[in-house]
């Protein structure tokens, strides 16, 4: 059985030390960024190397919004309005982006995307989220994420939905700092948690690294078993529970240790994104495989995978062109 961690490489290419490393540490998945992309056939090439390090057809995953926040980008590939341009438009144009999305990354191996992002933005917290969100009523966040998690999962990819509990409201960027939100737990309940419990069926989710004062005063989202107990029962997810990247700098203290603490809290996946060896090591060595419920949500996420449903690429492109006056590339 595979090891609970997602992990990160560092380049365009699989180094013979990265792919060894990747056979030892028998990953669950794969997480690729900018800096592991240059063009479709190098792309292909990586996650075909990646998946034969592993031995077995690894979940590959990646931040694909559109917008400000995309991995893959031009030339090769579409560039996109923000989320919330295309919230504004309504289901038919978000339908077409995320299809179009997905044909995109299925066509070079990679069939996890994080998305939909949940987050409600909230005025006068940080514009981390803005308009990568779908806007800030609730009913609409969760009419739009199901459209993308359908869309996506028509073309073969399976969707994120993020950040659990809720993003939107924090006041610093948690790549940054650690954000603390102070709103009260009936607010929370009323408006934040809305857009995640509609879509609480999902396969996969991935939770924040925000301090909720309501839920947990003392540690964020990713590393309280208050918080993960709100996600579960509150919220009602009951898919596959991944961290947000354990490098970024709102969490502290030695790697193994925030490795540690998340399983301990509930959490079932660690990501981890830098690459960096001693880090990774560092997760590798505090995760357990998956095992129990855990392995049960991976099965039922990776189950879910299939070929993509007919689709007319050109057709598509025309369609949203005709619906946003823009090509899609």
């Amino acid at each position: 059985m595979a090891r609970a961690a997602i992990f990160g490489v560092a380049g365009p290419v699989l180094a013979p030390d990265e792919a060894a490393f990747l056979r030892e540490a028998d990953p669950w998945g794969v997480i690729l960024f900018g800096r592991n992309v240059v063009a479709p056939d190098q792309l292909r090439r990586l996650t075909g190397d990646i998946r034969e390090a592993l031995g077995r057809d690894a979940p590959i995953l990646t931040d694909q919004e559109g917008g400000r926040v995309a991995r893959l980008g031009a030339p090769h590939w579409r560039s996109w309005p923000s989320v919330a341009e295309d919230a504004a438009r309504g289901a038919g144009a978000l339908h077409l982006r995320y299809r179009l999305i997905a044909d995109e990354l299925r066509e070079v191996g990679i069939d996890v995307d994080y998305m939909p992002l949940h987050d409600l933005p909230v005025a006068g917290a940080h514009d981390v989220i803005g308009d990568r969100a779908f806007g800030p009523d609730p009913e609409v966040a969760a009419t739009c994420g199901r459209v993308v998690c359908a869309a996506l999962l028509a073309g073969g990819v399976l969707p994120v939905i993020k950040h659990l509990p809720g993003h939107g409201r924090a006041p610093c960027d948690s790549h940054e700092a650690l954000p603390k939100v102070s709103a009260p737990r009936p607010l929370l309940r009323g408006r934040d948690f809305v857009p995640f419990a509609a879509l609480s069926d999902q396969p996969l989710g991935m939770t924040a690294h925000v301090v909720y004062t309501a839920l947990d005063p003392d540690r964020p989202a990713t590393l309280s078993p208050a918080c993960i107990e709100v996600i579960r029962k509150d919220i009602g997810f009951d898919g596959l529970l991944i961290s947000d990247d354990l490098s970024m700098k709102a969490l502290t203290g030695p790697m193994a240790a925030r490795t540690a603490a998340l399983f301990a809290a509930g959490c079932e996946i660690a990501l981890h994104c830098n690459a960096d060896r001693a880090e990774m090591e560092a997760v590798a060595s505090t995760s357990p495989t998956l095992s129990g419920r855990a392995a049960e949500r991976a099965a039922r996420a990776e189950a879910l995978r299939h070929a993509p449903d007919s689709f007319d690429v050109e057709a598509a492109a025309g369609e949203y062109a005709a619906l946003t006056g823009r090509a899609g590339a």
